[in-house]
C-alpha cells in the first residue's frame, strides 16, 4: 500500500483530519512526527542532553520540557531554531521511514502526519501528499483555545512555518 503523507500548518486540522481516516481505515498505520518530538524530547537521553548543550538548563523544569520557554527562544533567535530543528528532524525522519518501509508491502495504508513534510524534504518519501489549510483566522482561532499564547505568539507560530 503506498505511504500517504498529510501535512499542512499549525492549527489547519491535521489531526482531525487523521481522526476521520482511522475510522474509514481502522486497520491503517499512522505516524505522527508532533507526537515523535514530544518522545525525543521525553524519553531519549542523549536529545535531552543535545538539548541542555544548545539551550541551557532553563528550558526544562522538574516536570520536563518547559515548552514555552523553548518557543519563546526559537522565536527570538533563528538559529536557535534551526539548531532545534537539526536535533530533531533527522531523528523523526529515520523513524518515519523506518515505519514507511515496513508498512510499504503491507495490505493497510500508511500515513504520516508530518508538519513540516516539504521543508524537509520528506514529500519524496511519499506516493502521495494530502495538505490540509484552512483559514489563518481559523489558525490563530485554534491556537488560542489550546490556551496560554496570546494572538501576537500564535501569528509567530503560524508564521514560523
Amino acid at each position: 500500500m503506498p505511504a500517504i503523507g498529510i501535512t499542512g500548518g499549525i492549527s489547519s486540522g491535521k489531526t482531525t483530519f487523521c481522526e476521520c481516516l482511522r475510522e474509514f481505515c481502522p486497520d491503517a498505520k499512522f505516524f505522527n512526527a508532533d507526537k515523535a518530538a514530544r518522545d525525543l524530547v521525553d524519553l531519549d537521553p542523549q536529545v535531552k542532553e543535545e538539548l541542555l548543550r544548545e539551550f541551557g538548563p532553563g528550558i526544562f523544569s522538574d516536570t520536563g520540557l518547559n515548552r514555552e520557554r523553548l518557543r519563546d527562544i526559537i522565536f527570538q533567535d533563528a538559529a536557535k531554531k534551526s539548531a532545534l530543528e537539526k536535533i530533531l528532524h533527522p531523528r523523526i525522519r529515520r523513524q518515519w521511514s523506518a515505519e514507511a518501509k515496513k508498512h510499504r508491502n503491507a495490505p493497510n495504508f500508511f500515513f504520516a502526519d508530518i508538519p513540516l513534510l516539504y521543508e524537509t524534504g520528506g514529500e519524496v518519501m511519499c506516493d502521495h501528499v494530502v495538505v490540509v489549510a484552512c483559514s489563518r483566522e481559523i489558525q490563530v482561532a485554534r491556537l488560542l483555545q489550546r490556551g496560554r499564547i496570546d494572538r501576537a505568539i500564535a501569528g509567530q507560530m503560524i508564521d514560523s512555518q
